[in-house]
């Protein structure tokens, strides 16, 4: 297994965009990447097809671009998968105004939510009181207000949103796979 360290970031893929002449939002890909890893297990080339189709492109420019769509997925499902509950979402970093730190995780919880409104009603009536209150909060996610000064308190706010869509997208993952990752017995890490 690779580490979370080796994951390409999020200017990495938003260059990897540019290159394609897309200005997608990578965070809203990562949000409907890992959606779609937790409920359906997306292979690699249906993953490829997907970006390629939102990027409108045919294939990736080149076998680099290729390897670096591909292991931003087999990235986020490691993560995903992985005893540490370590995943982090897309997002852009602090290098980015607080603003676009928040248009980043309102695009993230948008591409999460279609991918789990594509699968209908059915599914989500499996899930736990706790999975379904998290998804619910997210709809609120989905609306968030972006144009955000940066401040300790917007920071923190932010810090906190980001970590609530970060553990629903975890329970999702976890619920949907009974076992993967082994978490029973252990505590959830603390974050700082």
């Amino acid at each position: 297994m690779s580490s979370i360290d080796d994951r390409p970031d999020f200017s990495t893929i938003a260059d990897l965009f540019l290159l394609h002449c897309s200005l997608q939002s990578p965070a809203f890909l990562d949000g409907r990447l890992c959606a779609a890893l937790a409920l359906s297990d997306l292979g690699a080339d249906a993953w490829l097809e997907s970006v390629c189709l939102s990027l409108g492109v045919e294939q990736p420019r080149d076998r680099d671009s290729a390897e670096t769509l591909l292991s931003w997925r087999r990235h986020t499902l490691e993560a995903l998968a992985d005893s540490s509950l370590d995943y982090e979402p897309l997002l852009p970093d602090d290098l980015y105004s607080l603003a676009e730190r928040a248009r980043g995780l309102r695009e993230w919880t948008q591409g999460f939510l279609e991918v789990l409104d594509e699968v209908g009603e059915a599914p989500r009536e499996r899930w736990s009181a706790a999975l379904a209150e998290a998804v619910e909060d997210l709809a609120a996610l989905a609306t968030l207000e972006t144009d955000l000064d940066d401040s300790a308190e917007n920071e923190n706010d932010l810090f906190a949103l980001t970590e609530h869509a970060r553990m629903a997208a975890m329970l999702l993952y976890t619920e949907q796979h009974p076992g993967q990752p082994q978490v029973e017995g252990t505590e959830a890490p603390t974050r700082h």
